[in-house]
């Protein structure tokens, strides 16, 4: 399979920039893999696809304002500084982004917020974009991350063109994220209202929750035409005892088993086993899903309209056949669905 075949002309004017009003109204098309069919809905139709005992896994992990901007000591120079992981609490050590990345060396001192409060130090570079970076702060570790989340921004993907807007803190988050380590959204997650939940919940559907905090390598570009030489970044995942009964239980059952996004795909197929039973997993998965793929835990999916040549579109067309989904994309930019984090949704079904 080659990258070439995952490029399609998407006008730009269809990237959302801007969240639906309300989560549940955005758009759902509804595509049926063995046959290619598809349905034009409202995504809190999503109820009706669904069965009393059939199964839902979320991604509860939860975005941190990665994003910051300061001052290069003596110069004053401009610098946005993307945090990816903390290192090491006690020493406030973490792995950054840095750009401009050539204006900064081992040594050098940065500053941030209007009265400098916050000063780091750069102790290592291990890219040329990668920096480690000491944050010189007394405190504990608690008030310290307060102060750092209190100067940093939501770290919008470079899809959606604008600056972060205080709203963005909460439109870019899904409403059942738990636990902090996220740079970037599990977006397909962002459709679920409280009420809808709620409906699902009635109707007799059963949750499970897994973690996997999503860095920049599902966004970084594939450079190589064959996919199988390309490298996707770790990323840390959790899958816990109780979410591993919820879904086995449902396979065992013959229950419908639906994977809220593609990071929950990932995780599942990072953590089955060969009998096609979910374990308990903690560490790191480096999973690339293109196709052919033979999936082994969902049989069905939630997903967001993805960007050309991405990873993310790979999944998706791994999942829902090949000629299907670009036939489905397609479609979509005819109809004028929304494309992107803030855009809507697709059930794969």
């Amino acid at each position: 399979m080659k990258l070439s075949k995952f490029k399609y002309k998407l006008p730009e004017e269809l990237v959302a920039q801007f969240p639906c009003e309300h989560r549940d109204e955005a758009r759902l098309m509804v595509m049926h893999k063995n046959t290619g069919e598809i349905e034009h809905r409202i995504f809190k139709d999503l109820i009706n696809y669904f069965d009393d005992q059939d199964v839902m896994v979320f991604n509860d992990t939860k975005v941190f304002p990665a994003r910051l901007y300061g001052n290069k000591e003596k110069t004053g120079a401009k610098i946005e500084v993307f945090l990816l992981r903390e290192l090491n609490h006690e020493q406030h050590l973490w792995d950054v982004l840095v750009d401009p990345a050539r204006k900064i060396r081992i040594g050098n001192k940065l500053y941030f917020g209007e009265d400098n409060s916050m000063v780091a130090e750069v102790i290592d570079n291990t890219t040329s974009r990668g920096r480690t970076l000491r944050f010189l702060y007394d405190d504990s570790n608690d008030d310290f991350k307060k102060a750092l989340y209190k100067l940093g921004q939501t770290p919008l993907p470079s899809s959606i063109r604008r600056e972060a807007i205080p709203e963005d803190a909460e439109n870019y988050q899904t409403i059942f994220a738990k636990k902090e380590g996220a740079v970037a959204a599990p977006t397909a997650g962002m459709h679920f209202s409280r009420e809808l939940l709620k409906r699902l919940e009635i109707k007799g559907i059963n949750f499970a929750d897994i973690t996997l905090h999503i860095g920049l390598g599902n966004f970084r570009s594939v450079d190589v035409e064959d996919l199988t030489k390309h490298k996707m970044d770790s990323e840390q995942m959790f899958v816990e005892d109780e979410a591993c009964a919820a879904i086995n239980k449902g396979k065992d059952e013959k229950r419908r088993v639906c994977a809220v996004g593609t990071t929950v795909v990932r995780a599942l197929e990072t953590a089955v086993s060969t009998q096609g039973h979910v374990k308990p997993f903690e560490g790191w998965t480096n999973k690339f899903i293109f196709p052919p793929y033979e999936f082994k835990v969902a049989d069905c999916m939630i997903s967001n309209f993805h960007l050309p040549l991405s990873t993310l579109l790979m999944m998706v067309c791994a999942f829902g056949g090949y000629d299907h989904v670009m036939n489905a994309y397609n479609v979509a930019i005819k109809e004028k669905y929304n494309f992107g984090p803030y855009g809507d949704a697709m059930l794969i079904i």
